[in-house]
């Protein structure tokens, strides 16, 4: 995990193509040897980091997402929070997200693992909508896929402008809220 958490961190600074074994090495106070004997090339590394970076935000936004079944407007909102930079934590795996979305775009084994054809966040996101829509909590005849899709990718974006300072925390959170206030205009017990 400390190589891992090395390369995020040149990730997060610098991108992925700083991030050489030698570097990474350094930058977890360990020897080039060492970080190769474990992964044996900057690729595998890459792929590896990728996986675990991904098991750890998942087990960070578990900690801190409460499942409560009776409020799912809170419940898609505290889940779309989690691709907003509101903390250290999350700003940089957005970072370290969009050095290797960067890089997937060139790189079809990374592809794999960084957007992996079954779209588990979008299914979540998706799961939930559907969820509230057979609760009679949802305006009717929306499509639960195409709304995931939608929020997903504009949190993430939403999120990416937030770094550039291109819009605040705030707007987008605004922004957030406009889109689940209209999923959820049906639901009379929904109150912001």
């Amino acid at each position: 995990m400390r190589i891992a958490e090395a390369l995020w961190r040149i990730a997060a600074e610098r991108g992925l193509h700083a991030a050489s074994l030698r570097e990474v090495a350094a930058e977890a106070g360990m020897s080039l040897r060492t970080v190769q004997y474990h992964f044996g090339s900057k690729h595998r590394l890459l792929v590896d980091a990728l996986h675990l970076l991904h098991a750890e935000n998942e087990r960070i936004a578990r900690s801190r997402i409460r499942f409560d079944g009776t409020e799912p407007r809170g419940l898609l909102r505290a889940v779309l929070e989690e691709f907003l930079p509101v903390d250290a934590q999350r700003a940089t795996a957005l970072r370290v997200f969009s050095a290797y979305y960067a890089r997937s775009l060139t790189d079809p084994d990374l592809a794999r693992v960084f957007l992996p054809a079954e779209q588990p966040l979008e299914r979540l996101v998706a799961e939930l909508i559907a969820a509230a829509q057979a609760d009679g909590r949802t305006v009717p005849g929306l499509d639960p896929w195409h709304e995931a899709d939608l929020l997903v990718a504009g949190a993430v974006g939403l999120g990416g402008d937030v770094l550039h300072d291109r819009r605040t925390l705030d707007e987008v959170r605004r922004t957030l809220d406009y889109h689940l206030d209209r999923i959820f205009a049906g639901d009379p017990r929904t109150r912001r």
